[in-house]
């Protein structure tokens, strides 16, 4: 019910400031002004040129590692390797469900600060993964010149 009063409440805020800006308007001295006159349509801008190379090309190239135009599987495969790798950490080729899980394991261990091997409210929150919000680019005013 409050949800409906604030509505209200703003709606006639902001009808009440749209009636003193037009009664604003309204007071202030009037200037004459010439008549509009027809003026010559501008000339289109050149379209921007594209880029030599694609985000696809780029993409491609940072595939072919040989440079011969082609892929091969194992070109194609090569992030794939790098990052099992990394989660193989006793180099054997296998992976056990400890080693994929190691993050997930070492993220609980740090959580259960009373290591119940249970996680209350208070330590599940602290599991929130963090998220990155992204901050426009500043202004930067030209200088004069």
């Amino acid at each position: 019910m409050w949800r409906y009063l604030a509505g209200a409440a703003g709606a006639l805020l902001l009808a009440g400031g749209g009636v003193i800006l037009w009664q604003g308007q309204g007071a202030g001295p009037r200037i004459a002004s010439a008549p509009l006159q027809a003026a010559e349509p501008a000339p289109l801008a050149e379209p921007p040129a594209a880029t030599e190379k694609t985000r696809e090309e780029k993409r491609f190239g940072r595939y072919d590692k040989d440079k011969d135009g082609k892929v091969s599987r194992e070109e194609f495969l090569a992030s794939r390797h790098k990052a099992y790798a990394k989660l193989d950490a006793n180099g054997d080729g296998r992976l056990t469900f400890e080693e994929w899980s190691v993050k997930t394991t070492d993220r609980f261990a740090k959580a259960d600060a009373d290591a119940s091997a249970t996680l209350t409210a208070e330590e599940f929150e602290t599991t929130r993964i963090a998220r990155k919000t992204t901050r426009p680019a500043p202004c930067v005013p030209e200088s004069e010149g």
